[in-house]
């Protein structure tokens, strides 16, 4: 079965704030109640593509951490799509663990086959690709984060007539191909700025091979690290919630949201500026880091 597109427009949500900017959220989060956010839109031409070749044994093979959004995601599209998976994951410890994370435990139940390595072997994932290549020929093999020109094309999906009226597109930014899409597919005169949650000085540079504008601007946004979670992130994420009825994970939006609204106090927007930052969805992760706070004793995301 093939992805197929929303029937109705993805929300836009305003936050209301007592400042000189108007600022607004995407729901994409709301895009599939599995299938979470940008991913969907980053699986849907890959996933569609490859069934339109009608490949003999169809097989999706792909890249993540024990608390992967992309893993969670590419099991569900697997599941729905009637797709055998397969997830390669970081970590050979979790191998004999896998049911006491929720996000594998999810993909499981999806029908996902997990295949567990060791960080070396992760890093090396070229090798690792050709490797599964040659022993599944027919399988689709997806990079980590799902990101490729297939999936930039799917980001394309995140714009429309809707977003065209805003002076700055937000969105966080792991592998790069979000923010790839949504620089490459924009009005002219917008300016796209993407979060980075993770260190990763490469980043400008895989951005700019997806696409050919430098119509945007990368703004550190990590709080300590990729997946690491500080106790005010804890915070702001449950103020916010509280205060605009709007969930928030805290590897992607969460610290993005936290980022604007910090650019916002120290004036960054020009006065009366149109902001739309991007729900990216993943909010699967919200139970994998609750476990992990529980049993540091602190506050839990609610």
């Amino acid at each position: 079965m093939l992805l197929k597109a929303p029937a109705e427009p993805i929300p836009i949500q305003e936050i209301p704030i007592q400042n000189n900017i108007k600022l607004f959220i995407k729901r994409e989060d709301l895009v599939h109640p599995q299938i979470s956010g940008n991913k969907y839109w980053k699986l849907f031409y890959n996933i569609n593509n490859y069934l339109e070749k009608n490949p003999e044994t169809p097989y999706l093979i792909t890249f993540g951490g024990a608390y992967s959004n992309h893993i969670a995601a590419v099991s569900a599209a697997g599941s729905l799509s009637g797709i055998q998976t397969l997830g390669i994951i970081r970590g050979e410890e979790l191998e004999h663990k896998w049911r006491d994370n929720p996000t594998l435990l999810f993909a499981k139940r999806n029908g996902m086959n997990l295949k567990f390595v060791t960080r070396e072997e992760y890093r090396h994932k070229e090798k690792l690709t050709e490797f599964l290549q040659n022993e599944f020929p027919d399988a689709l093999i997806i990079p980590e984060g799902g990101t490729n020109e297939e999936a930039v094309a799917g980001v394309k999906m995140m714009l429309n007539d809707q977003t065209k009226d805003f002076d700055y597109l937000c969105t966080a930014v792991g592998t790069g191909g979000t923010v790839a899409g949504i620089a490459k597919f924009c009005e002219e005169n917008q300016k796209v700025i993407g979060f980075k949650v993770v260190d990763d000085t490469s980043l400008e540079n895989k951005i700019l091979e997806l696409t050919s504008g430098r119509n945007f601007n990368l703004i550190d946004s990590c709080f300590g690290g990729y997946g690491k979670i500080k106790d005010e992130n804890i915070r702001f994420i449950n103020d916010f919630k509280e205060k605009y009825g709007i969930p928030l994970e805290p590897v992607y939006t969460g610290k993005m949201m936290q980022k604007v609204f910090e650019l916002i106090d120290e004036g960054y927007f020009p006065e009366n500026s149109r902001v739309l930052c991007f729900h990216t969805g993943g909010l699967q992760g919200i139970e994998g880091a609750n476990l992990l706070l529980e049993k540091q004793n602190r506050n839990l995301i609610i």
